[in-house]
């Protein structure tokens, strides 16, 4: 197994390379996936795509994509029921309908398309927003809250779609849309969770017929499941127990360190 060094676009085309589940795997996949579960299962999955540039430092991005987007599955359904309907249902419908045509795209352009400005728009528009809200909240900045038209919940819907599909970052535009409509910490966790539960099984066909999914992936998947479950479990408990306001700093925090990432991708 050759170490990669260096964040490659997810959107290359997959090489069989090999993936020995050795100490060193263990010791960074665990953590990663234990991160992803607490992202997703407790703070609106901005950060969960995190663990696959962690395990592409050790495997094959294209690898770690394909061995990630199970454990994400398996989170989501084991979030689903805790927050079970209390999820902005027209947000949520907005954003999934936008998603299907995005994962589209991201299936078309898997092979060839270079999804490095993508990061950077991503990276400056999470960055943008979090200095706005910061602004608005200290009063430099005094406008009506008014949240976005549902043709931004379209869009947002559509880059999240494509940009989980080539790297799982799916995270930021859903998070940018739904911060502005002004829901409740518990409503927000919700919506995000029933959405990308959406968009990782409109991800799954494809996958495997892209050949994203190996048999590799899958025996590592299930040795880090329990970690994943884990991160979940975690995640929601974390959510009941941190007051709103903090669980929104929180949530910048975290906006601001996935639009960060994104832009370091792109340019390294």
């Amino acid at each position: 197994m050759g170490v990669v060094t260096r964040y490659q676009p997810l959107s290359a085309t997959p090489r069989k390379t090999a993936m020995i589940l050795d100490t060193t795997f263990f010791m960074i996949a665990i953590p990663a996936v234990i991160f992803a579960g607490i992202s997703k299962g407790g703070f609106g999955s901005g950060a969960a795509f995190v663990a696959a540039p962690l395990l592409a430092l050790i495997i094959d991005p294209a690898l770690a994509v394909g061995l990630m987007l199970p454990l994400l599955m398996l989170v989501d359904a084991a979030t689903l029921r805790p927050y079970w309907k209390q999820w902005s249902w027209p947000d949520a419908r907005l954003l999934i309908l936008g998603a299907a045509p995005g994962v589209v795209l991201g299936t078309v352009f898997w092979r060839a398309a270079d999804a490095d400005m993508l990061r950077i728009f991503l990276g400056a528009i999470s960055l943008a927003f979090v200095a706005f809200q910061l602004a608005r909240a200290q009063g430099v900045i005094r406008i009506p809250n008014r949240p976005f038209a549902p043709a931004v919940g379209l869009l947002a819907g559509a880059i999240a779609g494509f940009t989980s599909f080539v790297s799982h970052a799916g995270g930021p535009p859903v998070a940018v849309y739904l911060l502005a409509r002004g829901m409740n910490k518990t409503t927000y966790q919700a919506t995000t969770v029933i959405t990308f539960w959406a968009v990782n099984i409109f991800k799954a066909i494809p996958y495997a017929i892209l050949g994203i999914f190996t048999s590799q992936t899958l025996i590592a998947g299930l040795y880090l499941a329990p970690a994943a479950l884990f991160g979940a479990w975690l995640g929601v408990k974390a959510h009941r127990m941190i007051p709103e306001r903090l669980f929104f700093l929180i949530t910048y925090l975290l906006l601001t360190v996935t639009g960060s990432k994104l832009i370091f991708d792109a340019m390294t």
